[in-house]
């Protein structure tokens, strides 16, 4: 729903506003997610939400911060509304750990010890040389004391330290400790405590940071709470079927045709095994706001820990679009030193596509355009040689590709690999499988693509207006056994009567030297 009485014509988008009060005071849109809040809270409990970043999470936290201080009057006709009859008050304990770098053992500290004492201006103090957690515990045993109502516990992006720190075990380990210690004071002081919240981007489980708070429910893949952040398509057009209208005209196209394309670009998202898709809603409100179809949540910042967590297990990018996983996996980052899986899922670069009940397990793949074209982009920086400009060398790389020009961008391909630092590349044979997989999925999104892949070697398909290319790579063989396998196998066969040039193009990768060694061709 909207906020009662706004203005469909001069919809206020509330971009980068993460409070609830603020955007139902200041009438900017509000999609009601409040009957979800209402379930979520009125049973009480430990819980835990993990959602990609920008994706609402401070928005939930806010929301149920005024449901629980009773501002009834924010909540004037919303679901919750007609749910509410006591509208209590209660002591709302609110952390946000966003809004910190994280560099030093002190700086996590620093933000909980303000946090702390802004609690003991209301209910009073305590010696400030006491451990945070004692002083925690005073906090909660006043507030409890003073009103008369348990408390609530709210603890925005929990993670945010313990992510900064990926790389560095031994500030990590300091943050697990003090967060430990922290949130393990929720455990013990469960009779004064109505409800605990946390968001997070990723789960930390066994790696000591809940262990102590047990009875925490985590609700990342529960059915009933898969909307809880996010906007599904029944919501776009129930609340912005008009400004729709509007951004298609912008973009001289009918309005089923922006649709369409708004659910390519940033819906996809799916956070259980029954539940429907979700859009972005960072990106869909900054799409609409601009009546731009942009890349908004990858301009927003990548973290470079990803890609550092990627190579350094080793992974092969073939396998992001058909990943698999256990509950169990994504729920956790324990396997992260082994496995990039649950990063990548959790951090929003992968979603749920499916779910096989016979062996239990999720299928894994790309949410929508926007993070398929955005990240390949950001790998494409880190698995390809640093001396290219690489959107030029993609530009002029399909632009040959379009004219025919087979030996100008077989010069691209081969300049590409050469002059590179080859001491840093690691396994020759996945450096070449996944520097050639990105290239050819950049390019694959300015034409038609299909990859297939046996034994670590591949072969590809790029088809124009006028032109086929049929592709086969080998390493440490030869050209002309890669045309022979072309051959062999009938890679032509399904365009005999196809009126388009076609060509077959051999290639072979020196894992020596690191560089195309040889590359043929031949016409059909």
């Amino acid at each position: 729903m909207y906020l009662c009485g706004v203005n469909l014509t001069v919809m206020k988008y509330p971009i980068g506003i993460q409070t609830f009060a603020k955007i139902r005071e200041e009438d900017y849109l509000y999609i009601d997610k409040t009957k979800e809040v209402y379930q979520l809270a009125k049973d009480g409990g430990y819980y835990f939400l993990s959602r990609p970043r920008r994706f609402g999470k401070s928005l939930l936290v806010t929301t149920l911060e005024a449901y629980f201080q009773g501002r009834k009057e924010l909540f004037e006709g919303l679901a919750i509304s007609k749910l509410e009859t006591e509208w209590k008050q209660y002591p709302v304990l609110h952390f946000d750990l966003n809004a910190e770098k994280y560099t030093t053992p002190q700086a996590l500290v620093s933000i909980i010890n303000r946090h702390v004492r802004q609690f003991e201006s209301i209910y009073g103090g305590s010696d400030e040389d006491m451990a945070l957690s004692d002083r925690f515990v005073g906090v909660i045993q006043r507030a409890y004391e003073q009103t008369g109502q348990q408390v609530v516990i709210l603890v925005d992006e929990y993670d945010k330290p313990l992510l900064e720190a990926i790389g560095n075990p031994e500030l990590q380990n300091d943050y697990r400790t003090t967060l430990k210690s922290f949130y393990g004071v929720c455990k013990t002081m469960d009779s004064y405590i109505r409800l605990a919240f946390f968001t997070g981007v990723t789960k930390f489980s066994k790696v000591s940071v809940f262990s102590d708070l047990n009875n925490l429910k985590d609700i990342s893949l529960d059915d009933r709470y898969a909307e809880i952040c996010g906007i599904t398509e029944k919501e776009i057009r129930d609340n912005l079927d008009e400004q729709i209208g509007e951004m298609a005209v912008t973009n001289e196209m009918s309005k089923d045709e922006c649709y369409e394309k708004l659910k390519k670009q940033y819906d996809g998202y799916h956070f259980s095994k029954k539940g429907v898709g979700v859009y972005n809603p960072f990106s869909l409100l900054n799409a609409l706001d601009s009546r731009d179809f942009s890349d908004c949540w990858f301009a927003s910042g990548t973290p470079t820990f990803l890609v550092e967590t990627m190579k350094r297990n080793h992974y092969d990018l073939e396998k992001l679009s058909h990943e698999e996983a256990t509950a169990d996996l994504l729920g956790s980052l324990d396997s992260i030193d082994t496995n990039p899986i649950p990063l990548l899922y959790q951090s929003g670069y992968l979603t749920i596509k499916g779910f096989d009940p016979r062996f239990v397990t999720y299928r894994l793949g790309f949410p929508n355009e926007e993070v398929e074209r955005g990240f390949s982009r950001f790998l494409f920086r880190y698995y390809t040689p640093a001396s290219q400009e690489r959107d030029s060398f993609i530009k002029n790389f399909v632009l040959a590709i379009e004219a025919g020009q087979i030996k100008k961008f077989m010069s691209l391909l081969e300049s590409l690999f050469a002059g590179q630092d080859y001491q840093l590349m690691g396994d020759a044979e996945l450096y070449f499988h996944n520097a050639v997989a990105l290239i050819f999925k950049m390019v694959g999104f300015y034409t038609d693509t299909e990859r297939h892949t046996s034994d670590g070697r591949m072969d590809m398909v790029v088809q124009t207006a006028d032109y086929i290319y049929l592709f086969e790579f080998k390493l440490d063989e030869s050209a002309d056994e890669a045309l022979a396998q072309i051959e062999e196998k009938q890679y032509a066969l399904p365009f005999a009567h196809d009126p388009r040039k076609l060509y077959k193009i051999g290639v072979n990768f020196s894992s020596k030297t690191r560089r195309v060694e040889s590359w043929k061709v031949a016409e059909r």
